[in-house]
């Protein structure tokens, strides 16, 4: 599931990405996994220079924005199994260590970011939506590339998910509400019918239509590139007037928040006492954000300014995690130095 949520590697893999050798299949989904990543950056660049120079041939569909949303995350849904919610169970300390890590770093970074940065109003509350939104679609996709524990990025995305419900908007309006006013509750409602219900027809359907779901497990990385790229371009569409104006300060902005979740994500995983692989799960689940809803709830709740935060921030989160699976890719691991 790219970008909105469980990414290119589909979770049924995700127990077997760390072992070795890889099969031929996984080979394969490896490669598409890095083409994946290398080529949605680029989409959603081109994206968003097309909802700029073209806003209003973009503009109009904003009403479709939630609809879109519903798409990625039922694709997010069709890559879930069984065995994803087992690892919860096995491995709760380190579950439950990425979520709270998740949810307290984010929203805090991005409410300390926008104060020290002193965003307007808009600007400020749509960095701290996209702090207090659920793990993104690329993590998963970045940790496997890593040479990270997929298993335990699946199970944080998952779960950090399915409680956005509920977590995200109490977080926003505790830390955005003296910004701009809150609908909560309206919020719960939207996350609900743009997350929570898609994410379970998913998975329902590939409980039930699995030869059918396996044979398109494969094109739904570049179906959620897709999608997540045109909803960055309604997104700048609808801000157009304003971004040479603000674009600079956003960009500085959401490239700290960036920088200090996935540092601060790894720093979790080591003062929790992780092993190597978990750190480089938890760095990329907690740095790497669901702008897809966080722009979603933006446009529907507040101004298309709000959006902009989401939109860099999904072009940004995927360039910078693609880098630093890089690098850390290129680091053996304390059992392979021993080796």
């Amino acid at each position: 599931m790219l970008e909105a949520t469980k990414d290119p590697v589909p979770a049924s893999s995700a127990t077997e990405a760390g072992a070795a050798p890889l099969n031929p299949a996984l080979a394969a989904e490896a490669r598409i996994a890095r083409v994946a990543v290398t080529v949605f950056p680029l989409l959603v660049l081109a994206a968003g220079v097309a909802g700029f120079l073209l806003p209003g041939a973009f503009k109009p569909l904003g009403p479709a924005v939630p609809y879109l949303l519903g798409i990625i995350m039922f694709c997010m849904g069709l890559t879930l199994t069984p065995p994803d919610f087992a690892a919860v169970a096995r491995r709760p300390w380190a579950v439950v260590l990425g979520i709270v890590a998740h949810y307290v770093i984010m929203p805090g970074a991005g409410w300390a970011i926008a104060t020290l940065l002193h965003l307007e109003p808009a600007l400020a509350v749509g960095l701290i939506l996209v702090g207090c939104a659920p793990s993104g679609t690329a993590s998963n996709v970045m940790a496997f590339l890593a040479k990270g524990d997929v298993a335990l990025s699946v199970a944080v995305a998952s779960v950090s998910t399915l409680i956005a419900p509920v977590v995200t908007p109490l977080l926003v309006l505790f830390l955005a509400g003296s910004f701009l006013t809150i609908d909560a509750g309206g919020m719960v409602l939207d996350i609900v019918k743009t997350v929570l219900l898609p994410v379970i027809a998913g998975l329902l359907a590939r409980l039930f239509l699995k030869k059918l779901v396996a044979k398109a497990l494969p094109a739904l990385p570049w179906a959620s590139a897709v999608v997540i790229s045109l909803i960055v371009a309604v997104v700048v569409a609808g801000s157009a007037s304003k971004i040479l104006a603000a674009g600079g300060i956003v960009f500085l902005a959401v490239v700290l928040h960036n920088g200090f979740g996935l540092g601060l994500g790894y720093l979790a995983g080591k003062l929790g006492r992780l092993d190597a692989k978990a750190r480089r799960a938890l760095a990329f689940e907690v740095g790497m954000q669901n702008s897809g809803l966080a722009a979603t709830l933006a446009t529907a709740h507040f101004t298309p300014l709000a959006a902009l935060p989401s939109a860099v921030f999904s072009l940004w989160h995927n360039i910078s995690g693609a880098i630093v699976a890089a690098w850390l890719a290129r680091k053996p691991l304390p059992e392979q130095r021993e080796a």
